[in-house]
């Protein structure tokens, strides 16, 4: 039996890496813009509701980890993750989820070797692994999972 980990880059567009009890992975990304005559809360809202239907998809998840970003290209994109970021935390609290932010040139460096690689050496290295995501909020979501499961796999081991 594995341990269940759900990877997510946040943002508008969120990409998710999911690797479930019998060692599958999933992945994907979706949107969370807002929509046409909702009001600003509602994309978190839907947020809150996708990741519990993750949550029930596997019956538990036991680990959640996060792309830390500490710089934005801009001010609705610092409104905008802060958002997912709060909803995030209150809901892993609220279920007793442990969770932990990962920098992102950590996961960067752990894909591809370099702290500061491009979106297209990204999509690259998750290609290398087997997967094919369909954008770099996927390929960033399975980078951070392949980071996270060699960090408890060892754990497990030692």
């Amino acid at each position: 039996m594995h341990t269940t980990i759900l990877a997510l880059d946040l943002g508008t567009t969120t990409g998710w890496a999911l690797r479930d009890g019998s060692g599958h992975i999933t992945s994907g990304a979706v949107c969370f813009r807002p929509q046409r005559f909702e009001g600003g809360g509602m994309r978190f809202l839907r947020f809150k509701r996708w990741i519990a239907e993750i949550q029930q998809s596997v019956s538990e998840i036991q680990f959640l980890y996060f792309e830390e970003v500490r710089r934005h290209a801009g001010v609705d994109a610092a409104h905008a993750y802060g958002g997912f970021l709060a909803t995030l935390t209150a809901w892993c609290e609220h279920h007793g989820i442990p969770y932990a932010g990962v920098p992102v040139g950590t996961i960067k460096k752990h894909a591809t070797g370099r702290g500061n690689a491009r979106k297209d050496a990204m999509l690259a290295a998750a290609r290398a692994r087997g997967h094919t995501p369909a954008d770099d909020n996927e390929a960033d979501a399975l980078a951070l999972l392949h980071w996270a499961i060699e960090r408890h796999d060892a754990a497990q081991e030692g």
